[in-house]
């Protein structure tokens, strides 16, 4: 005998209709996350790829104050926003001369800038990881939870199997097919929370290397031209 999802919905118990519930919101917690993570990491990939090309003759030519705005502008950008604290540490607002040499009068506005960089270093980290602890969660207790409601779909079976007084794999097979559903949809919540969650993870450290990259360079930079 064959049973519809309705079916099956209906002869299910109160525990079981929970745990689909509770699973139903984890995966819709999940895809949330997903969307706007991957949204997130598509903008900074893009606009990085964007401020690096604009930035480039800039940097060449020692207008530091040409790249702050390009900086500020690209605010999805993981790598502008650390050169733009970097480079808002060294007074670029305050008006007077765009001569680089000028600017860096001395090693403590260039500590400052460091300092500066390292700050906003940890506050990209945070934000690139942003949501993936819910995704990890998402994906270490679905099973766990489908297992829950399984469990006690099998228990109500052997249940009624007891009350009616006959037996047989006839009188459970029904229940237990019911019990499974939370089962299969708790693997199916948690498959592509753990997928994306590693994706997500090895993208931010990824991520994190360009960061790491860039300031050194931005320090290096900074520190040569001081020094001519």
């Amino acid at each position: 005998m064959q049973f519809s999802f309705l079916e099956m919905w209906t002869s299910m118990g109160l525990i079981a209709k929970t745990v689909i519930f509770i699973l139903a919101g984890s995966s819709i917690y999940a895809f949330t996350i997903i969307a706007e993570r991957w949204w997130t990491f598509y903008q900074a990939k893009k606009q990085t790829k964007a401020f690096i090309a604009q930035s480039a003759s800039s940097f060449k030519s020692g207008k530091l104050k040409e790249v702050l705005p390009m900086a500020e502008e690209a605010s999805k950008s993981h790598v502008a926003r650390v050169v733009a604290a970097g480079l808002r540490e060294l007074k670029l607002n305050e008006g007077g001369s765009s001569n680089l040499q000028q600017i860096l009068t001395s090693e403590d506005k260039i500590e400052a800038a460091s300092r500066a960089i390292q700050r906003e270093t940890a506050v990209e980290v945070a934000r690139l990881k942003k949501g993936t602890g819910g995704l990890a969660t998402v994906g270490s207790i679905s099973p766990f939870v489908g297992l829950f409601g399984t469990i006690f779909g099998i228990i109500n079976s052997f249940q009624a199997m007891a009350t009616s007084g006959s037996g047989g794999l006839a009188t459970v097979s029904a229940g237990i097919a019911e019990a499974l559903v939370t089962t299969a949809l708790g693997i199916g919540v948690a498959i592509p929370a753990v997928v994306f969650f590693n994706f997500f993870i090895t993208k931010t450290e990824n991520y994190v290397v360009e960061i790491d990259n860039s300031s050194s360079e931005l320090v290096d930079y900074l520190l040569k031209e001081a020094t001519k």
